[in-house]
């Protein structure tokens, strides 16, 4: 199901994937069963894996790569360019870096993701500004986010 009031140019969406209304999706791939929320903005080169949702008010720059089984809370956001505004003083988005969410990670509500890994199974706590690399089975929480806890209940 796709709403006639979302905007999709250039994307390529897999089989099942439902698009809310008012989502903004241009020259990106989705794969299949996704959930994208209503006003999500998902930009190009943005590649996006099975089974991932994605809640309403949150925005997914350019450099983005989700992998299968991920779920994005309300109102997270992702940082390509940690000088802006360098497109526009260079004319160049050699600047810009790439963030990666590995598969089964969860982010919560009103996290931003600057540029880093966020590893498999991972959990990054709502509000949580992620500076650093988050590793496979931790999480994170704060500003700056810190690991708190490993998954399998060990205290770090």
């Amino acid at each position: 199901m796709i709403c006639d009031s979302a905007i999709i140019k250039d994307s390529k969406i897999g089989k099942g994937t439902k698009i809310w209304e008012f989502a903004n999706i241009y020259g990106c791939t989705i794969g299949i069963n996704c959930n994208i929320g209503s006003y999500v903005e998902i930009q190009n080169d943005v590649n996006i894996g099975n089974n991932v949702t994605i809640s309403s008010h949150s925005f997914v720059c350019s450099l983005v790569t989700i992998e299968d089984n991920v779920f994005i809370g309300h109102g997270v956001m992702t940082i390509n360019d940690v000088n802006p505004p360098s497109f526009r003083r260079t004319g160049s988005k050699k600047a810009w870096k790439k963030t990666l969410i590995k598969k089964g990670a969860v982010i919560g509500n009103n996290a931003t993701l600057f540029p880093v890994v966020v590893g498999e199974n991972a959990v990054v706590g709502a509000g949580a500004v992620v500076l650093k690399d988050v590793p496979d089975n931790c999480v994170v929480v704060g500003n700056p986010a810190k690991v708190i806890n490993e998954l399998n209940g060990k205290k770090i």
